[in-house]
């Protein structure tokens, strides 16, 4: 099994941007979410991530929304709670017409300097319609760094309720709101090295040993400088990196070349390597010296001298082995379809 871990809804219906256009608005609070029939959403993921899945023979993708458009910059948390319920109940609505195919991941309700309460009331609530992780925004301000590093104490009642309910979080922060920092080529990466040295830093997974983080994006510049963070963690008197933090860390390959590719399955140790791709994402077309899509990350792996154990671990071991609910889910969809139970097949046609 092929099982993508970092994918996003891009391309939804225009009715969500809409809503979040007339959200935004002073009277926005009157606004009711847009109800999309099925039809549409299913289109829309047909001749979206579902073609490009087929096309690549990948079997799941953890859906969540468009990472750029939570728009967490927006002090008002009324604003907040109401965009990410509509726009988790668009993944919900994309899960259940596509089962097999989407494992939904939820938004949360994030503001600069807001408070955790909705972020916890938001995520039961996705937990109890089936979802199995949460991408958490250590910089809602959108480049500014107002927040506390992830490792303050500020944070721990989120973690604490994340532990009780074994939901991973996938570190990814939305649009920048500096023009010193694009969005797609800086903010995200910056996020991600920054976040990895806050860990570092800290002592978070002494505090919360079953807490599971996933950096996106490669890690960063994380495995590129692993000689310098592995400096740094005994100069600040840290127990060795795989001791202090890859316990619980892991690394996607959203590495968009086989050199990058390579060089993360060579420095970060396998297991703590998950396979996704981002598609439809960040980076789209071809490589004009390749002809390989720039997302198209298996072939990248699939391209190296790669045993089938670590082939396995990449690609489905160590993402089920992270995300339990997944792995739960999975488990149980294999069940029913066992059993011939029509509850695991597709609401209509993937294709």
């Amino acid at each position: 099994m092929i099982i993508d871990c970092h994918g996003h809804f891009t391309g939804a219906p225009a009715q969500l941007a809409a809503y979040r256009a007339a959200l935004t608005q002073p009277d926005g609070g009157r606004v009711h979410p847009p109800t999309i029939d099925d039809e549409t959403v299913a289109a829309t993921l047909r001749a979206g991530q579902l073609r490009v899945m087929r096309e690549r023979g990948i079997d799941v993708v953890l859906l969540s929304p468009q990472a750029s458009a939570m728009g967490h910059h927006l002090p008002d948390p009324a604003v907040a709670q109401a965009w990410a319920r509509a726009s988790n109940d668009l993944v919900h609505q994309a899960s259940r017409l596509f089962p097999t195919s989407f494992a939904p991941v939820c938004q949360l309700p994030q503001t600069p300097g807001g408070e955790l309460g909705p972020l916890v009331h938001e995520l039961r609530r996705c937990v109890d319609l089936g979802f199995v992780a949460c991408n958490l925004n250590p910089d809602p301000s959108g480049g500014h760094w107002t927040s506390p590093p992830l490792t303050d104490e500020s944070w721990f009642g989120l973690y604490e309720v994340m532990v009780e309910l074994e939901v991973p979080a996938m570190i990814h922060v939305s649009a920048s709101c500096t023009p010193a920092a694009s969005t797609l080529g800086a903010h995200y990466l910056n996020a991600d090295t920054s976040v990895f040295m806050q860990l570092l830093e800290g002592d978070l997974f002494n505090r919360f040993p079953t807490l599971r983080l996933v950096i996106p994006h490669g890690g960063g510049a994380v495995p590129y400088h692993w000689g310098r963070y592995r400096g740094l963690a005994e100069r600040l008197g840290r127990p060795p990196l795989t001791e202090h933090l890859m316990r619980n860390v892991g690394f996607d390959t959203c590495v968009y070349h086989r050199p990058g590719m390579e060089l993360l399955v060579s420095v970060v140790n396998v297991e703590n390597v998950l396979f996704a791709s981002e598609m439809l994402g960040a980076v789209r077309g071809a490589d004009p010296e390749t002809g390989i899509e720039w997302d198209d990350t298996r072939r990248y792996l699939e391209a190296m001298d790669l045993t089938a154990d670590v082939r396995h671990a990449i690609f489905e071991g160590n993402v089920r082995r992270l995300y339990p609910r997944l792995d739960t889910r999975l488990r149980a969809q294999a069940g029913l379809q066992e059993a011939g139970s029509p509850h695991a097949t597709q609401i209509g046609p993937a294709s």
